[in-house]
């Protein structure tokens, strides 16, 4: 008997979880659901969004299914995907997308995997909200050490990247690659502006790289990468069809 935790969650997310819960249930496996709230659910019944008894819980059965859990926009409690990822330290958000037969689609053949680093840089969750004492406090220290000056009504987020996330999500990427056959890693990154934490991931990247040899490395800007993504798969078969839809795109635009 496998016991696992069951996280419905809010929102959409009991409906969801129920139709998963009913197609797991028709697999056969001998499963033990121990359900616990999160989100208002368990704010309004343990004072907490994300009580003890869950992480508890989970600790304990080592698997979780969870639904969709709401955080308040602009305020409110902090987002419970964030917080569960890093007290349980889940820096890999893996993400396989991919097109099966007879699902409608403008392209024909879409297989790939997205890998996301889930602890560092906005998703550290370090803010510093307007006209607090430690706020103003920051916004000087930046205008002496940077000379750059930061309006004493502003809020601020830190983005931290180090070489340990860096390298450590980069070497899981690779490593992915080659346990599953895939034949090319490509960095995403803004290090053309952002250049000592999207210049330092890259950094770490292109140091990781030549340790999996049979896995061919890129890095793309996650601008260029926005805008080619949709259009490379009718671009292959078109020839200049990319080229063609991005022009048709932009003058609609």
């Amino acid at each position: 008997m496998y016991k696992i935790t069951l996280v419905p969650g809010d929102g959409i997310g009991p409906e969801i979880t129920r139709v998963t819960r009913e197609i797991v249930d028709l697999l056969g496996v001998p499963i033990e659901w121990e359900e616990m709230p999160a989100g208002e659910e368990a704010l309004a019944k343990y004072g907490s969004p994300m009580p003890e008894e869950l992480l508890s819980s989970i600790s304990r059965n080592k698997i979780c299914l969870k639904g969709p859990i709401t955080t308040p926009v602009g305020g409110g409690y902090r987002s419970i995907n964030v917080a569960l990822r890093q007290h349980f330290k889940l820096y890999a958000n893996l993400r396989p997308i991919k097109l099966y037969a007879g699902a409608p689609s403008r392209y024909p053949k879409i297989d790939l995997v997205i890998v996301r680093e889930n602890t560092e840089d906005l998703y550290c969750g370090i803010e510093f909200q307007k006209d607090k004492e430690e706020t103003i406090e920051l916004i000087k220290f930046v205008e002496a050490k940077k000379k750059r000056k930061i309006p004493l009504d502003s809020g601020i987020s830190l983005k931290p990247n180090s070489v340990t996330a860096s390298e450590r999500i980069a070497r899981f990427a690779f490593a992915y690659a080659v346990k599953n056959g895939r034949k090319k890693v490509t960095a995403v990154h803004k290090a053309n502006i952002l250049k000592y934490s999207d210049g330092l991931f890259l950094e770490c990247c292109r140091k990781v790289a030549p340790e999996f040899p049979s896995i061919a490395f890129e890095d793309r800007i996650v601008d260029n990468m926005c805008m080619h993504r949709p259009l490379c798969r009718t671009g292959r078969r078109t020839g200049r069809g990319s080229r063609r839809q991005y022009r048709r795109r932009h003058r609609a635009l």
